[in-house]
Order: structure tokens, then sequence, then C-alpha cells
């Protein structure tokens, strides 16, 4: 297991590449910088810690990109999904707190890394297939998610934020059903990250010390401004991506997600 606090250049330029690289694209999809940067920085910190890292960045990615472009927000899609979120990631979070030591299901080894396939990778990964698939047959294109449901994606969301950091694929896949326009879909799924990374956090941090972001606050601080950096490239591209190429990036992003998951590789 990674010792912690010690960090190379090639450390920095890896983690800061990464969130960079995440930043600009996780900013049309709404998902992604969690699933990718966990990883990275659990290749150098123990699994908690990168848990606690990578919040961090997240969080302060997602803050500026609510001022980009949280001004296009739907609040009622935002108050309606976001909400039941929030309250289910204080949920998530509890619970991760709980069994983030528990062995996993299998172990196995792909040339000097070890994966671990896990109950929580292994449901989510369904999920993300499920929805993916509704993105890319025709017949499952001409349903619309009406506000009923939201408040059940909001909860799933919330709830599998605050278990994994997987928010993000689950809100994306009920949010691009949801009949909003390019601009309304990624301001509104900007601030319900926001909300939900603030909740799940407030529970992170009564096991993870302090410490563990003041004893590495360059590399946090280093990781969160390439990450911003990525949201204004990201932004400058937002005009030339249309709702459908949107729509099936979001699709074969959550496939591969959830492959990567689902297998133990992420």
């Amino acid at each position: 297991m990674p010792a912690g606090n010690a960090q190379t250049d090639m450390d920095y330029l890896i983690i800061v590449l990464t969130a960079f690289a995440t930043a600009i694209l996780t900013f049309f999809s709404g998902f992604g910088m969690s699933t990718i940067l966990t990883p990275v920085f659990a290749l150098f910190f123990p699994v908690g810690q990168a848990i606690a890292l990578t919040s961090v960045v997240h969080l302060a990615n997602n803050i500026f990109k609510v001022f980009l472009v949280g001004k296009n927000a739907q609040i009622k899609v935002f108050l309606t999904f976001g909400i039941p979120g929030m309250l289910m990631a204080f949920a998530g979070a509890w619970l991760l707190i709980q069994i983030i030591d528990l062995p996993a299901w299998k172990q196995y080894t792909l040339g000097d890394s070890v994966h671990e396939i896990t109950p929580v990778k292994i449901t989510i990964s369904l999920l993300l297939i499920y929805f993916a698939l509704m993105d890319l047959f025709p017949f499952f294109s001409r349903i619309n998610i009406t506000e009923k449901w939201l408040p059940i994606g909001g909860a799933l969301s919330g709830f599998f934020g605050g278990l994994s950091g997987h928010q993000g694929a689950l809100r994306s896949a009920f949010l691009i059903k949801a009949g909003l326009g390019k601009e309304a879909f990624i301001g509104t799924s900007v601030l319900i990250g926001t909300a939900i990374d603030l909740s799940r956090l407030s529970v992170y941090y009564t096991r993870f010390k302090t410490s563990d972001i003041a004893d590495n606050l360059p590399l946090v601080t280093a990781a969160i401004m390439a990450a911003i950096t990525g949201a204004v490239v990201g932004n400058r591209l937002l005009k030339k991506i249309t709702i459908n190429t949107l729509q099936r990036l979001i699709a074969f992003g959550l496939i591969a997600i959830s492959l990567a998951l689902g297998s133990g590789l992420i």
C-alpha cells in the first residue's frame, strides 16, 4: 500500500496532468473525474486518503464550474434531483466509512498491479450499463424521464456518490433524458455535483484526518489549478458540442467506466 507523503516531481506531474485532462473530458459529460483521479491518487496514498484528497479537488473544480456555467442551471430540476441527492450522499458516505476496510470479493494481478472486484463496483457497473444502453438503442432514445423519476435518480446518484465517489455517471444518465438543453444540462449537473460533494465531504472528514490535506496542500493546490484550467478549456469547447454528440459521449463513457469498474480495473 502507498505510504503517503513524500512525493517526487514525477508524482506531481502524473496527478496534475490527470486532473487537467479529466477536467476537460468531464466538463461535457458531468462525470469521470473521481473515477479517474481517485485511482491515480491511490498510486501514491492509502485508499482512504486518496478518496479524501480527490474529493477536495473534485469540489474545488465543481465550485469553479458553477461560476462558469451555473447560471444555465434549471433550478426546478436542481431542487427535485439535488435535495434527495444531498440527503442520500450522507447515507452513502456513512456506509463507506463502515465498509472501507472490508475485504474484496476477489483480487487478481495484472502486470505489477493488484486489482479488486467489490460488491459496490459490481452494483454500479450493472447500473451504468443499463443507463448507457438507454442512450444507444433507438427504442430507449424515445423514452423521456419525467419529473417523478428525478428524485429517485438524485437519491441513487447521491448515495453512490457518497459511497464511492461515482456520483456523476448516474446523475448524467438521468439528466440527459430529462429534456434539458446542452447548456442547462451542464449547468444543472455542475450545481447538483457541488451540492453532493459538500454533503459527502462533511461525513468523510469525521473519518479522514484534516492533516491528510494539510500535509499535502501543495499537491492538492496544483491538482486544483490543473483541474480549473481544464474546465476553462472545456468551457471554450462547449459551443462545438451538440446535444446528440453529448448523449453518445456519455453513453460510451458509461459503458467504458462500468466495464472497468466491474472488472476491478478502477
